[in-house]
């Protein structure tokens, strides 16, 4: 069961174990410098770390971007040692579910980026709903959807 648990100093320490399998540097920035900013923008994201059980075996961001304004899913990476067992798109899963409570705003459209040369996590997205946009920034291409509504039942 892989679930996501904000970090905090009683885990902070384990993100910044976590390590990328070799060449996967150019696609995804450390824990470190994502906690970095998380601090600068602490009061529109937060960072999870990602849990299969009691390990955590990756990391995440959510931030808010009042501007726009969307949801942006930044810096996710699974620890090369829990990598092809499905943690990730378990995780991103849980994001989205994170997302549709709306804990920073009200918005339908996520975005997140992906390297031009990482076909892997391009077809994650994709196969969560996330289409290319167009955008490109040096070698990120910009991903987005749509979050659907959750429709309320009647009483």
């Amino acid at each position: 069961m892989v679930t996501l648990k904000p970090i905090t100093e009683d885990n902070f320490i384990d993100a910044f174990n976590l390590k990328l399998a070799p060449g996967q540097e150019k696609f995804v920035s450390h824990p470190i410098r994502s906690l970095a900013q998380a601090y600068v923008y602490r009061t529109q994201c937060q960072p999870f770390g990602i849990y299969a059980g009691e390990t955590m075996v990756g990391y995440v961001m959510v931030i808010y971007d009042y501007d726009v304004p969307e949801y942006d899913v930044w810096h996710m990476m699974i620890d090369e040692s829990a990598q092809g067992r499905g943690y990730g798109g378990a995780a991103l899963d849980r994001v989205l579910d994170y997302i549709r409570t709306r804990p920073f705003g009200d918005a339908d459209r996520v975005a997140l980026t992906c390297n031009k040369d990482n076909p892997i996590a391009k077809k994650l997205y994709e196969s969560r709903g996330f289409r290319a946009t167009g955008e490109a920034d040096e070698d990120e291409n910009e991903l987005a959807m749509t979050l659907a509504r959750r429709q309320e039942t009647p009483s």
